[in-house]
């Protein structure tokens, strides 16, 4: 109660004081648009209708993507953006949280799976050393920890490499930014035999064309 008083809960889109930690204003929550509609069952993209359970987006279709699912719990907008570039950009880590706990809603059937089965591993998108030192953190791996906080799953912060440096991936189309972030990406030695047979969840701040999962 004392922390609240002096640093009050302010909503995570608009930075209005907001009566509870739940993380927006009405106004904001408003503005979110949940994916939680009928979507194509490999990249999450939303659509009209589903033809069956299983059913693919044109792009799916025509060129597969080497992931098997995409757990995306909300449209990029307003609010969204605004959580993503404080985080980023603002060194608002705490934000961190509340993604996960957001994209956690979108694991309920991953946590509903064999219980016998071994558990998922989390492993966040690593950033490249350089803009590591810039930054002092990564996001992904900021929003990976939370979820394995959550769900009790196991966390491999370094069991990728980003030994390529890129520029940043706004503004590009879907061919050029595949181009890009092609070979930046390695998996260590140390964590090969982690990996090996193991079901990835790979954690990102933002999904856009696909290009950094692939």
């Amino acid at each position: 109660s004392a922390v609240n008083l002096v640093l009050p809960p302010r909503c995570a889109g608009c930075g209005s004081i907001v009566g509870s930690t739940a993380g927006f204003c009405p106004d904001c929550w408003s503005t979110l648009d949940f994916l939680s509609g009928p979507a194509c069952s490999r990249c999450d993209l939303p659509m009209e209708t589903l033809m069956a359970e299983e059913a693919l987006c044109g792009a799916c279709l025509a060129d597969p993507p080497p992931y098997s699912r995409v757990h995306v719990p909300l449209a990029y907008g307003a609010a969204t953006r605004s959580i993503v570039m404080r985080l980023k950009y603002g060194r608002k880590t705490g934000f961190a949280r509340l993604m996960a706990r957001l994209m956690r809603r979108r694991l309920q059937d991953d946590a509903r799976g064999d219980p016998t089965a071994e558990p998922p591993l989390f492993i966040p998108v690593p950033l490249h050393r350089w803009r590591i030192w810039s930054r002092g953190f990564n996001q992904s791996a900021e929003v990976a920890g939370h979820l394995a906080r959550a769900t009790g799953w196991p966390l491999l912060v370094d069991g990728l490499h980003r030994h390529k440096r890129t520029p940043p991936l706004r503004g590009l189309g879907r061919r050029d930014r595949a181009k890009t972030v092609r070979g930046a990406f390695t998996v260590r030695d140390s964590a090969r035999s982690q990996l090996s047979g193991r079901r990835i969840l790979l954690v990102d701040d933002v999904f856009t064309t696909g290009a950094t999962a692939a």
